[in-house]
C-alpha cells in the first residue's frame, strides 16, 4: 500500500486556530436564559510569540533584525485590553540567551545588527499593546562565497505542521531546515520527503530529531536519503509532541541562496504573489497530500489582467507525489502573480506549492522563492522596507472576480520620520506593483508597510527587497499574511436577578 502524507489535524486545527502563536478555539456564543445568542466582541490576542532562524553559517553574513508592531488592531473594540505600551523581548534560542531587540511602544520600529555566523535562532513573546499583530524580519546579506545572497524572512509563528514544496537533495544543493523550540519542554519532529515518485524512504532514525528545550537545530535534507538526489522535493515537517519554529535555507550553485518560508496550510486554490518583471527563470513546485489526485489550472495575473502561460495551462498532481512545472520568464517584462485552481470547481483537491524564482543571468543569478500565502485579510505587515531606486517594492493582487482598495501605510523608520499612507485600486484579476510604495517623510532607517483591506478583495501580496551587489540582483520575497491580531470573545452573561412572585 502506497504511503500517503496525511493532512492532520494539527494542520485543521492551526489554520482555524492559529492567533499570532497561541492556537485556541472560540466556542460559539452560549444562548442567553432567554435563548438569544449572546453579542461577541472582537479584541486584540494578548500575547504573541515568534522564532527567528540562525541567519547563516557564513563568517562575513550581515544580518538586520527590525520588529515592528502597528497599533490600534482593526475592529477592535476601544475599551478592549492591549491599550498601553505592552512589552516585548527578542532573545537568542537558549535558556540564558541576551536580548536582541525590546520594542517599547507600538507605532515605532526597532532595530538590531549581527555579524558573522556566530548569531543564534532566536525566540520572543510580546504582550500587551506590543501582541496584536507584532512583526520581525530578519535579512542577512553575504557578498561572496556559495552562500552570498540577501536571505530574507519574517519570523514565524510556532507550531505543528509546515509544508515546504520547492526543497531539493540534488548535487549542488545545500537545504538545510532550520528547527526551533521556544518553549521548556522537548519537541518531538518528524520531517518526511516526497519526490516526484512519492515518499522518499529515510536513513533510519534520521527523520525523527528532538529538538531540546529553549534550542535550535538545523538538518541537511539530503541527509535523510544520501543516496537520492531530486531536484524538486516537498519536505513536511510535523511535530508528535510541544511546538517549533521552522524554515528552509536553500543554497544552490550558481544562483546564491535564501529562505523558503512555508506554504499557507493545503487549499483547493492557491495564490502565489509578487513575481518579479524581470524574472529570467520561474519554477512551479506543487504537492496534493492527501489521497486524490489534482488537476490545476495555471494563470498569471498581471497588470492588464489573468492569462494562462502558453503551453503551460495545466498541471496534473498525483496524489503524494512532487510535481513541477518550468515556467520559463513568464512574466516578460510586467510583474504577476501565480493562481492556481481545479479544472473543475466541484473538485477541488487540497494542495501546497511555491515557486522558485530566479534573476540575473550568467554568473550574475540570484536566487528567491515565493511560497502560496493566504490573503492579507484586515491588516498584515512586512518590516524591514528600504528605501532607495527599486529597493522595495509592493505587488498586490485581486485574484477574483471583485475588485478592491487597500491602504498601504509607511511606518516611521527605525531612525525617526513620520509615518505616511496611501490607498489604491486593484482591479479584479490583476496584480499592481506599487514602486515606489509610500516611505516615511523625514526619517531614516528600515520601515514597515502594513496592508488593510478597505473593501473587496480578498487581496494576496508580498514585497521584493533588493539590495544590488557588484552587479547581482540580490533580492528576497516575503508575502503579507493576515496578522490575526483580534479574536471574537463570546461576552458573558449572567442573570443574577431574583424572581418575583
Amino acid at each position: 500500500m502506497k504511503q500517503r502524507a496525511p493532512l492532520t489535524l494539527a494542520a485543521v486545527t492551526a489554520a482555524l486556530a492559529a492567533v499570532t502563536g497561541i492556537a485556541s478555539l472560540t466556542a460559539p456564543a452560549a444562548p442567553a436564559a432567554d435563548g438569544k445568542k449572546t453579542a461577541a466582541a472582537r479584541m486584540p490576542v494578548e500575547r504573541s510569540t515568534l522564532v527567528c532562524p540562525a541567519p547563516s553559517s557564513s563568517d562575513i553574513a550581515d544580518t538586520a533584525y527590525t520588529s515592528y508592531t502597528p497599533g490600534a488592531a482593526p475592529g477592535a473594540k476601544a475599551e478592549a485590553k492591549g491599550t498601553g505600551k505592552g512589552a516585548a523581548r527578542l532573545t537568542g534560542a537558549t535558556k540564558d540567551a541576551k536580548a536582541v531587540l525590546e520594542p517599547k511602544e507600538p507605532g515605532k520600529p526597532v532595530g538590531a545588527t549581527s555579524s558573522g555566523s556566530e548569531a543564534p535562532a532566536l525566540t520572543g513573546t510580546a504582550e500587551g499593546a506590543l501582541a496584536p499583530g507584532w512583526t520581525v524580519q530578519q535579512t542577512t546579506k553575504v557578498a561572496v562565497g556559495r552562500a552570498r545572497g540577501v536571505l530574507g524572512t519574517a519570523c514565524g509563528v510556532p507550531g505543528t505542521d509546515f509544508w515546504f514544496p520547492a526543497v531539493g537533495t540534488s548535487k549542488g544543493r545545500e537545504d538545510y531546515v532550520h528547527l526551533t523550540n521556544p518553549d521548556d519542554t522537548a519537541a518531538e519532529v518528524d520531517v518526511k520527503l516526497f519526490g516526484p515518485e512519492g515518499p522518499v524512504k529515510a536513513e533510519p532514525g534520521r527523520d525523527r530529531i528532538t529538538i531540546a528545550p529553549k534550542s535550535s537545530q538545523r538538518l541537511l535534507l539530503s541527509t535523510l536519503a544520501p543516496d537520492t538526489q531530486l531536484a524538486d522535493v516537498t519536505a513536511h515537517v510535523t511535530t508528535r509532541s510541544g511546538r517549533i519554529g521552522a524554515s528552509v535555507q536553500v543554497a544552490e550553485d550558481g544562483v546564491g541562496t535564501d529562505w523558503l518560508a512555508p506554504s499557507t496550510d493545503p487549499a483547493g486554490s492557491l495564490v502565489l504573489p509578487g513575481i518579479p518583471s524581470d524574472a529570467t527563470s520561474v519554477r512551479l513546485v506543487a504537492f496534493a497530500p492527501g489521497e486524490e489526485d489534482a488537476d490545476l489550472s495555471i494563470r498569471l495575473a498581471g497588470p492588464g489582467g489573468s492569462l494562462s502561460p502558453a503551453g503551460s495551462e495545466a498541471l496534473h498532481l498525483k496524489a503524494g507525489m512532487t510535481a513541477s512545472v518550468d515556467l520559463k520568464d513568464v512574466t516578460r517584462g510586467e510583474a504577476g502573480s501565480l493562481l492556481l485552481a481545479p479544472t473543475d470547481a466541484r473538485k477541488a483537491v487540497p494542495v501546497v506549492a511555491a515557486l522558485r524564482v530566479v534573476r540575473g543571468s550568467g554568473a550574475k543569478q540570484e536566487l528567491g522563492f515565493i511560497p502560496a500565502s493566504g490573503p492579507v485579510g484586515a491588516r498584515a505587515t512586512v518590516a524591514d522596507n528600504r528605501t532607495g531606486e527599486n529597493a522595495t517594492v509592493l505587488y498586490v493582487t485581486a485574484p477574483g472576480k471583485a475588485d478592491a482598495k487597500v491602504r498601504v501605510t509607511a511606518s516611521p523608520g527605525t531612525e525617526g520620520g513620520e509615518p505616511e499612507s496611501k490607498e489604491v485600486q486593484v482591479k479584479a484579476g490583476t496584480t499592481l506593483a506599487v514602486s515606489p510604495p509610500p516611505a516615511p517623510s523625514g526619517g531614516k532607517g528600515s520601515y514597515a508597510l502594513t496592508l488593510e483591506t478597505l473593501s473587496g478583495g480578498p487581496v494576496h501580496a508580498s514585497r521584493t527587497l533588493t539590495l544590488p551587489h557588484e552587479g547581482i540582483p540580490m533580492f528576497t520575497v516575503q508575502p503579507f499574511t493576515d496578522d490575526r491580531s483580534t479574536v471574537l470573545v463570546p461576552k458573558a452573561v449572567q442573570d443574577l436577578s431574583v424572581p418575583t412572585e
